[in-house]
């Protein structure tokens, strides 16, 4: 990652930590199966955006945070978590292509055709293996944050935060799926869901890491607000790059969202248009044809979803700002807005 905020560093925070980390772990990869699964997770693990950390750590250096160690070992245990989530939502969401490459899904998916497998069960086992090397993730979050030499009170704190998000970000994540099998919410019930799902994982746990470790507590009521905020408009800038963007340039399907029906609060906001008759058909249809999906993104244009969520993810970021504008961080929060609305993250 090229570190937008801290001027001349090209590293994330989390880097040499997840480095020992994986490397570490190749203990085990005398275990049939270990290693190629191992592999595949660090592989995972590496070419984003690695907003998540950076995020964090340049709010506990904002608040006066200087144990650099310590840091760190919280930078690489949000990267770690990040990845268990997005490799368990890519087997949800039945996608095998993440950041212009396959997943590990599609990596073991393409090994067990390569092996003579018909697809069901190749995508079976690609599933399979995603699910474990996300299992293997969550776990090295749990450890990587428990050992990161933080007093026994603060460690039990920010354990206690991240329990948290990971418990509202799987109800989140379910809620997520079942609004798009019913299709019946709404733009307000879509945007607590998208809360939910991510920004509390997002935003709020690195931040309120941030005033835990700095010993600035004081700030986390508002920090939460700021998150909550920025990481709605954070999410309803993905939804639109999900249904709008270039597969190329965002590396992942742009279909995905159609081909499962996601009821995301662009197309929660569809639902209210005269346009709603013709796009409904076109969704959850488990094939999506290029042509399907033009037709779907004029659609959504026209009746004003596109620009109506646009304009709600700008004012969500202004509000943000607003929130912290008093805070001695406030510029570096600020500065951050302008990242996530210029397409920073991942």
């Amino acid at each position: 990652m090229s570190a937008p905020l801290r001027e001349g560093v090209t590293q994330s925070p989390a880097d040499e930590v997840l480095a020992r980390f994986f490397a570490a772990g190749q203990q085990y990869s005398a275990v049939p199966g270990h290693g190629q699964l191992w592999s595949a997770l660090a592989d995972a693990t590496s070419g984003g955006k690695a907003f998540r950390p950076e995020l964090f750590h340049s709010v506990y250096l904002g608040l006066g945070g200087t144990d650099q160690v310590i840091a760190a070992n919280v930078a690489a245990a949000l990267e770690l978590l990040h990845t268990a989530l997005v490799v368990h939502d890519d087997v949800i969401d039945g996608d095998t292509i993440r950041r212009g490459r396959p997943n590990v899904a599609g990596t073991f998916a393409a090994t067990a055709r390569a092996r003579g497998h018909r697809e069901a069960r190749a995508r079976h086992y690609g599933d399979t293996a995603a699910i474990l090397a996300g299992d293997l993730a969550l776990v090295g979050a749990v450890r990587t944050l428990a050992g990161s030499g933080a007093d026994p009170s603060t460690t039990t704190r920010m354990l206690d935060l991240l329990a948290e998000a990971v418990h509202v970000s799987a109800a989140g994540e379910l809620t997520d799926v079942r609004l798009s099998m019913e299709g019946c919410a709404d733009v307000a019930d879509a945007i607590t869901m998208a809360y939910h799902k991510t920004a509390v994982y997002s935003f709020g746990l690195p931040l309120r890491l941030a005033a835990v470790l700095s010993g600035q507590e004081r700030y986390e009521e508002v920090l939460t607000e700021y998150a909550h905020l920025l990481g709605v408009a954070y999410q309803l800038r993905d939804d639109l790059e999900g249904m709008f963007g270039d597969e190329a340039t965002i590396g992942k399907c742009v279909l995905s969202d159609l081909r499962e029906g996601k009821c995301t609060p662009l197309i929660a906001h569809a639902r209210t248009t005269d346009a709603w008759p013709r796009i409904h058909p076109h969704l959850a249809r488990g094939a999506v044809e290029p042509a399907m999906a033009t037709q779907v993104r004029v659609l959504l244009e026209e009746c004003g979803s596109r620009a109506y969520i646009t304009s709600l993810a700008r004012d969500l970021a202004d509000q943000a700002r607003h929130v912290v504008a008093d805070l001695p961080i406030g510029d570096l929060l600020a500065r951050w807005a302008d990242v996530v609305m210029s397409g920073g993250g991942e």
